[in-house]
């Protein structure tokens, strides 16, 4: 597969992006803080594409959600934290009602405007990243963290490099390298896999590697002294496939690293070539172009040359799709909430909230949307803003990824009480009392 930037990039540079629906009162407005330059442009690219794409597939077939069309705005972060709040500013405002919902895909930028978000009534989705006790829907109303928190994808890993040994207590006494960016995001993993290494008896080496993570020859000759059983690859960029390399030149076996789902893509395989062969990561999406809600795209956008990607060989890729994902929880969100306000009206921010906080995508309702088996099934609670925590873990064969495992859950005995004592922690230093959520029902 071909990778290239898009021809928005030197739109990008210059701030801002416009979708081509104009903003209308009878629209919903849904500012997408993107990054599609710097050394992490090209995730954003397919994230953002495969996401506006399926927004865009929304207005054309559907005629938006209950006759509302959906607008949207770019504002280029560059995945920089004080871009990224200058986007939220920025975009906070527009449409007829607001910004309705801010979704960074940005660890750090998460970080800092989690308190902005409950102060101007915005919900913030963060799928698959972010602040992991915001799970804790009681201390932080405003805050989602769908589908998989890092603590339940890290446990799910610790399963899974189980499941290759012959079960989780087979860990005890082995050595789990974490190769990891260092980050808020990278440093996510190091509570939880600290916590399972005390609880199965085996040690970790945590190994940083500074951004954006292109030099890592001291990181891999100190992976090949410890010599640990298994590497997890907590990366993200260009950092992937220079540790796919790396390994490579090292010696170390690509069978036995393991990459997060920001570690997972044809953007972290493809560069690397023969060298991740081999590899295995998990995901809280899959890819394809052969699942009816891609094909849809292809049709009522593609098929209309309004399209977003450039390069049109990565729709059906791991990201494109993983930016497909946030648009079904973003318009289904959308759709429950009318059912609460009215259809057919522009919904602000606050009764958006209530949309996800009520989100229950079934498999049945997967069938509908044509994303059966395209991800995980869904359901939010006012405590639980996590929902599924559930992995499938695939396998890159040189060429393509292949599934390699059912969808994996993480050890909730351990991470749910992490999260709800990290959240009351957070919840006591903030001066917050936690939500009643049995008067929320």
């Amino acid at each position: 597969m071909k990778l290239k930037k898009t021809a928005l990039v030197a739109a990008a540079v210059a701030g801002l992006l416009t979708s081509g629906y104009a903003a209308a009162a009878s629209e919903q407005f849904i500012g997408l803080p993107s990054y599609r330059v710097g050394p992490f442009g090209s995730n954003g690219a397919s994230l953002y594409g495969g996401w506006i794409d399926y927004m865009a597939m929304i207005n054309e077939r559907d005629g938006g959600i209950n006759g509302v069309k959906l607008s949207w705005e770019e504002c280029e972060t560059e995945y920089n934290n004080a871009r990224g709040v200058e986007c939220y500013e920025r975009l906070k405002g527009k449409g007829a009602t607001g910004n309705t919902v801010f979704q960074p895909l940005s660890t750090g930028i998460t970080y800092s405007v989690l308190e902005k978000v409950a102060q101007d009534k915005i919900p913030m989705v963060t799928i698959g990243y972010g602040r992991t006790d915001a799970a804790d829907g009681r201390v932080f109303p405003w805050v989602f963290p769908m589908i998989s928190t890092y603590w339940t994808q890290a446990s799910a890993i610790i399963n899974y490099i189980g499941s290759k040994e012959g079960g989780v207590d087979k860990l005890k006494g082995k050595k789990i390298g974490l190769l990891y960016h260092d980050s808020a995001y990278g440093k996510e993993s190091h509570a939880i896999l600290d916590k399972l290494a005390s609880k199965h008896g085996f040690t970790v080496e945590k190994i940083a590697v500074a951004s954006p993570g292109n030099e890592q020859q001291a990181q891999w000759l100190q992976i090949r002294q410890a010599k640990p059983d298994y590497v997890i690859l907590w990366g993200w960029g260009v950092m992937n496939a220079t540790a796919l390399r790396t390994a490579q030149k090292t010696g170390y076996p690509r069978e036995k690293v393991i990459g997060v789902w920001w570690s997972g893509s044809e953007e972290d395989t493809v560069p690397a070539g023969d060298a991740a062969k081999g590899y295995t990561a998990a995901g809280f999406n899959v890819a394809g172009a052969n699942y009816p809600v891609v094909q849809d795209i292809q049709k009522h956008v593609y098929g209309k040359s309004k399209g977003n990607m450039e390069d049109k060989g990565r729709v059906g890729s791991v990201l494109y799709n993983r930016g497909v994902v946030h648009g079904i929880i973003t318009v289904e969100a959308i759709r429950k909430a009318q059912e609460k306000y009215g259809k057919g009206k522009a919904l602000t921010g606050e009764q958006v909230r209530w949309g996800f906080e009520n989100l229950d995508i079934d498999d049945k309702r997967l069938a509908a949307l044509g994303a059966a088996g395209f991800m995980p099934d869904l359901k939010i609670t006012c405590a639980d803003h996590e929902g599924a925590g559930k992995v499938k873990f695939q396998q890159w064969d040189g060429a393509k990824w292949t599934v390699v495992s059912d969808w994996i859950s993480g050890d909730q005995t351990v991470v749910r009480p992490m999260i709800e004592e990290s959240a009351a922690a957070y919840a006591k230093e903030k001066g917050i009392t936690p939500r009643d959520c049995s008067k929320e029902m």
